[in-house]
């Protein structure tokens, strides 16, 4: 269980536009750090979201506005993530007179003053005193959490043969398409591990084209194996937990970020386009011995977890504790 320092926040806003990429990653960092968390979602009109992050916050939604996400009192800290999210950080900075202690995850687009705290994955160009840089993403699949998920009883996947592994497929995005023929060659993979005898644990997003939903769900169905049809509850984190190895397309550093806290193999589909930072992203994590080529030979050696989260946890803590002993020294008025 985490010590925690003497100076720490006791109260903790989680605030985004509503989208499940940054909610999740704000929401792990928030409960790496042990302290009760309300979430506040943003959701400014036209014309102000067309300009954000640069332009001001919607009227409607300032603090003594009814209804309002921001309305006081302020937290200790506020942890936020998403470009409309950013001109709210600044004014709850202002607004609190210096109190809220302000953490951005991921690049503002508005310089590292944006925030008393940045964080940026390392593919990231944004650099300076207050920006922490680490290899992935932060998430809430934390190696407890994981370990608990493992020594749950899951009697569906238990019982499936070793090695068990966690296919985690993406899909069309702006620097990625899933054309058929990558559709085929990745299909044709899968099938090969499993005819060797691998059990797969399959699970698809919504941005997965639909002939290859298909083929995924055949395979699955052709025996011994699993395949998530969107049905709650949502497996992904018991995948992950119980795999042996994992498969995962390249379109999602986010999925790979999550993937690298298991210490378990990860083999990396790549569909047609791409993009420099996501190259220089998997190039990181092939210099770790975290991933490896699909199709390709099946791996099952692991190497230390590589988690974000409970780093820039501590990073936090450290920042606002610093803060906090400065405000104390300083003389009064």
């Amino acid at each position: 269980m985490r010590t925690m320092p003497e100076i720490s926040p006791s109260s903790i806003w989680v605030l985004t536009d509503g989208k499940a990429g940054d909610l999740a990653q704000c929401a792990g960092v928030a409960e790496a750090l042990c302290v009760p968390f309300e979430t506040r979602t943003i959701c400014p009109r036209p014309p102000f979201s067309w300009w954000l992050p640069f332009g001001p916050t919607d009227p409607r939604e300032w603090e003594k506005r009814p209804g309002s996400p921001i309305a006081p009192p302020y937290p200790d800290l506020a942890i936020a993530s998403g470009r409309r999210a950013v001109a709210y950080l600044r004014r709850i900075k202002r607004r609190s007179k210096g109190h809220t202690f302000t953490v951005f995850l991921k690049d503002p687009r508005t310089g590292p003053d944006s925030a008393d705290l940045i964080w940026v994955p390392e593919h990231d160009a944004l650099r300076g005193r207050n920006v922490l840089v680490t290899p992935t993403s932060p998430h809430r699949f934390s190696v407890s959490k994981l370990d608990e998920l493992r020594a749950q009883k899951s009697p569906e996947i238990d019982k499936l043969a070793t090695p068990r592994v966690a296919v985690l497929i993406g899909g069309d995005s702006r620097h990625h398409t899933f054309s058929e023929d990558d559709q085929n060659v990745l299909l044709t993979g899968l099938r090969e591990i499993a005819h060797q005898g691998a059990s797969l644990m399959i699970t698809a997003s919504r941005r997965t084209p639909p002939g290859l939903a298909y083929g995924l769900a055949s395979l699955a169905k052709s025996g011994g194996h699993l395949y998530w049809t969107g049905e709650p509850p949502n497996p992904y984190g018991t995948f992950l937990a119980k795999a042996d190895a994992i498969v995962a397309t390249a379109d999602s550093t986010n999925m790979i970020g999550e993937a690298t806290a298991t210490g378990k193999p990860i083999h990396v589909f790549h569909p047609g386009g791409g993009h420099a930072k996501i190259t220089r992203f998997l190039g990181t994590l092939q210099r770790l011995g975290a991933i490896h080529p699909f199709p390709g030979a099946l791996k099952t050696t692991t190497y230390e977890p590589i988690d974000a989260t409970p780093v820039i946890a501590e990073r936090i803590l450290a920042d606002y504790a610093a803060l906090r002993r400065n405000d104390n020294n300083e003389p009064a008025d």
